[in-house]
Order: structure tokens, then C-alpha cells, then sequence
């Protein structure tokens, strides 16, 4: 009999094995569905529909990032927007791989901080890419996010000293 974390599923997009653009060094990431930030010029629009791509087990997750032996990174949609199996991923990717993860959302980090829903799904994560894309704030330059907004949080930091540090 499978256990309950075995039985999850979460609404996944796409996986893009060794991607080198969504965080340092090449990566798994996974694309999540839903995202109802719906920012004006966002990348990838299709990821809005909760219902969209396919649900695939935690399971069926964790043995493609095993097989890829790399770092991972949670990108959609949003994926703070399926939070239970969000935060779930992440702590067995922590826990049973010990890989470095990386995940994209809409949300601010003080938004974030007022939800313990919210906060709860991210505590584990090394990097928090976050806050809205803004067409305004469009940046080319800038590594790992496309806005100026967009801030690259170092949670553990963050969370250790209870003050916003940002990655380096």
C-alpha cells in the first residue's frame, strides 16, 4: 500500500531536464499549472489554467529529479498556487535528495510572510524568486528573472536572521 506523500499529485506543464536559465547551473525544472497573477506580458501565459498539462505523482517527480542528479527549480503557473503538494516536493526533494531548489512565484515575500499557509510552503527552499512580472520593470540584463521588481530571496538566510537577505 502506497503511503499518503506516495499518493499526491500535483498539475505539472512541462519538465525541462539540464536548463541552465532558471537558476545557477544546470537544473531540472518543473513547470507548474495555475497562476492566477495573470501579469501583463507574462512568458508563459498557457500556464494560467489550474486544470492545464497533466497530474503526475510526487513520486513519478521525485524519480525524474533522482535520474537527473541535478538542482531543481519550481517554476509555472505558480506553484505556491497547489501549495500542499508543493510544499510537500520540496521537503522530499530536500530531504530524501538533498538537492538545492529554487522556485518562481508571483507573490511578494512580505505577502508571503502574512500567509503561514504561504510561508510554510517556501521555509525549506534555498532561492525564492518573487514578486509579479511588471512590463514596466522589463529588464533583459538581469539574471534568473525578468523584471527589476523581481527580487532573488535567500530564504534559509532569511528566515536565520529575520531580515530580507537577498542571494548573491
Amino acid at each position: 500500500m502506497l503511503s499518503l506523500l506516495s499518493e499526491k499529485r500535483i498539475r505539472v506543464l512541462h519538465i525541462v531536464e539540464g536548463t541552465s536559465v532558471d537558476g545557477p547551473g544546470l537544473r531540472t525544472s518543473i513547470y507548474l499549472a495555475g497562476c492566477n497573477h495573470h501579469c501583463p506580458g507574462c512568458h508563459n501565459p498557457d500556464s494560467w489554467n489550474p486544470r492545464g498539462g497533466e497530474e503526475r505523482t510526487l513520486d513519478e517527480l521525485m524519480q525524474v529529479i533522482a535520474y537527473n542528479e541535478a538542482p531543481v527549480t519550481l517554476s509555472g503557473g505558480d506553484p505556491l498556487q497547489q501549495p500542499e503538494g508543493t510544499r510537500t516536493l520540496i521537503h522530499r526533494i530536500k530531504q530524501e535528495l538533498g538537492y538545492n531548489v529554487w522556485c518562481y512565484t508571483g507573490y511578494t515575500w512580505e505577502r508571503i510572510e502574512q500567509d503561514p499557509a504561504l510561508l510554510d510552503v517556501v521555509r525549506e527552499l534555498d532561492v525564492l524568486v518573487e514578486g509579479p512580472f511588471l512590463m514596466a520593470e522589463r529588464d533583459i540584463s538581469l539574471r534568473f528573472r525578468g523584471s527589476r521588481n523581481q527580487r532573488l530571496i535567500d530564504v534559509q538566510a532569511t528566515l536565520s536572521t529575520g531580515h530580507l537577505t537577498l542571494w548573491q
